[in-house]
């Protein structure tokens, strides 16, 4: 048996045959052609066939999955009508004279370096929808049907370099168990649809998945990120009856969605949900989500050509807070800039587009737009619980400032007669170690604090999350980021004010028992996340981790740590 190791992406266990799909990329030669506008014509065809496709996998994906799923083909519709996109092949066959195909090519290829160089999720989702639409669109200019997974007759499991949503959308659930990538991350559309479509999933696995034949046995453990090919009788015994136990537990977790979070020993936390758009909210409401830890509002300002306007902003967030209420809503203002473009903006490019002049650097800098998005939040605070959140505070002088330009805008909605909420409580993101190593400073200025572990241990390690060289700095439970997360924990209890996690790590298995050991209060998530969290916490004695947590403070690095852990683990949780 081989044993190959990647990210869990989607749990739960798969057991099936290989299943290969082709990753093979067309690199198309570029040809002259004499006659430009017969080759554009040739173009907007493949445009139109494609239209006319997506807009059929729209229409199944919505009546499989539901409308929020099928969004991901509206924004494919988007990428056939964007201008800089389209108008940018049609001008390259045009004045270059050639062909529609190394047209399409070199310019998608453009696009898809840029985005995914960049840090945002978001945009780097993007990379893969234009990668997606413009892969279709070659088809077409080919003559060669796209690749249909919806007909398949046997039950397997995926194997790929990697799953565009158009993939995962089409996936026939009575057959496909599960899927394998080579590449891709937790926050990858295929790792997003298959959390939706509840499927064992693992990406990330490298390039030793390209070694798996087609119709081997695999076994697809995706609680624990392992992939085992070819296993012996008796180890597919054992998997087998693992899954049916696994199966069953999963089936069990929807007894706690309207349940409250309490530890073993009676400790009260609060599990919300991570954000990106309007449609995610009743996902985290399905999920049992005790309120929105962290609403995104750069989609409100993305795939637009100008600035949303304050009642656009505030038709958004009154939405949110009505929907959720009288669960609170923790709003982060305007995280754009560095490596996060606004094209309409024409920021200026920046040697360091990581530490330059992003989130509230940006705001502050530009008041005009914040006070914009400042008063669409106060207008909307009378329809629900809400919070508001400063992101990317490094000093004691900027918190102050956007405090006071927040309570500006307050007084001048109240002289105009606007009824606002009675009690928004102001907080701030800590993701600079800056701002961590100084908590004590910060706790008396603000309501709360939540800890954005996603830059914070890239800041604290000094390496980019996204580069694979230095990938294996990126530890979230290294301990001077343990030690990092229970200073701000203890100056913010000095002061009476709470703590919330609002990365990645919040959600991970290995990482909340030392925080509820650490004392956080709030654990925001993705919203699949958080029933198997509820039913953790609730095997976990929070006095017993305060102590484990405060030994692993002094233990030499993450590998110790994530041991110590998990063996406690082992002997303490149940599940049935």
């Amino acid at each position: 048996m081989t044993t190959l190791t990647g990210i869990a992406a989607s749990p739960g266990i798969a057991i099936a045959r290989a299943f290969l799909l082709s990753s093979e990329r067309f690199i198309p030669v570029r040809q002259s052609v004499s006659d430009s506008s017969t080759e554009i014509a040739r173009f907007r065809e493949a445009v139109a066939s494609s239209q006319t496709e997506i807009e059929s996998l729209r229409i199944s994906t919505e009546e499989r999955l539901g409308a929020d799923k099928a969004e991901i083909f509206e924004g494919h519709l988007m990428i056939l009508e964007d201008p800089d996109l389209i108008d940018a092949i049609e001008l390259k066959i045009d004045e270059d004279t050639m062909n529609a195909e190394f047209a399409l090519y070199e310019t998608a290829q453009t696009f898809i370096e840029l985005l995914q160089s960049m840090d945002d999720e978001l945009l780097r989702g993007r990379a893969v929808d234009i990668e997606d639409v413009c892969g279709r669109l070659m088809s077409h200019l080919r003559g060669i049907p796209h690749m249909d997974l919806a007909g398949m007759s046997e039950e397997c499991i995926i194997v790929a370099r990697d799953l565009t949503p158009s993939d995962t959308a089409q996936l026939n659930l009575d057959y496909v168990r599960g899927f394998i990538t080579e590449v891709g991350s937790r926050t990858s559309h295929s790792a997003i649809m298959a959390r939706s479509l509840e499927i064992p999933a693992i990406v990330g696995a490298g390039i030793a998945v390209q070694q798996i034949a087609a119709h081997t046995i695999v076994v697809v453990d995706a609680n624990q990120g392992i992939l085992h090919v070819n296993p012996t009788d008796e180890e597919l015994e054992a998997y087998r009856a693992l899954k049916q136990a696994d199966d069953k537990r999963r089936a069990a977790l929807g007894r706690l969605k309207e349940l409250p979070t309490f530890s073993k020993d009676g400790k009260q936390v609060e599990l919300a949900a991570n954000i990106g758009k309007l449609e995610d909210i009743q996902r985290a409401i399905d999920n049992g989500a005790e309120g929105i830890g962290l609403f995104r509002t750069e989609f409100l300002y993305m795939g637009r050509s100008s600035l949303p306007t304050e009642e656009e902003q505030f038709t958004s967030y009154k939405y949110a807070l009505e929907k959720m209420n009288p669960k609170p809503v923790v709003i982060r203002t305007l995280d754009i800039g560095g490596d996060k473009e606004l094209p309409y903006m024409e920021l200026p490019k920046e040697s360091n587009q990581f530490l330059g002049q992003r989130a509230l650097r940006l705001c502050l800098d530009r008041q005009e737009l914040f006070r914009t998005q400042l008063r669409a939040l106060l207008r909307a605070s009378r329809y629900g619980n809400l919070k508001i959140m400063f992101p990317m505070i490094a000093v004691l002088e900027e918190l102050l400032e956007a405090k006071q330009l927040l309570e500006e805008e307050k007084q001048r909605l109240l002289a105009e007669g606007v009824e606002l909420g009675e009690h928004i409580e102001v907080g701030m993101m800590v993701e600079i170690p800056a701002a961590a190593i100084a908590a004590d400073l910060f706790a008396p200025e603000v309501d709360f604090f939540s800890i954005g572990t996603n830059d914070l241990i890239q800041y604290t390690m000094a390496a980019d999350r996204m580069n694979e060289t230095v990938a294996y700095l990126y530890q979230p439970w290294h301990p001077s980021l343990l030690r990092l997360i229970r200073f701000v924990i203890q100056a913010a209890e000095k002061e009476g004010k709470w703590v919330g996690m609002c990365g990645e790590m919040a959600g991970d298995e290995t990482a909340i028992p030392l925080l509820l050991g650490l004392g956080l209060h709030e654990f925001s998530m993705s919203a699949g996340s958080i029933l198997p969290a509820r039913e953790l916490i609730g095997q976990l004695d929070q006095t017993a981790w305060c102590s484990h947590a405060t030994n692993t403070l002094s233990m030499r690095n993450s590998q110790e740590i994530t041991q110590f852990v998990q063996d406690i683990i082992k002997g303490v949780t149940h599940h049935g």
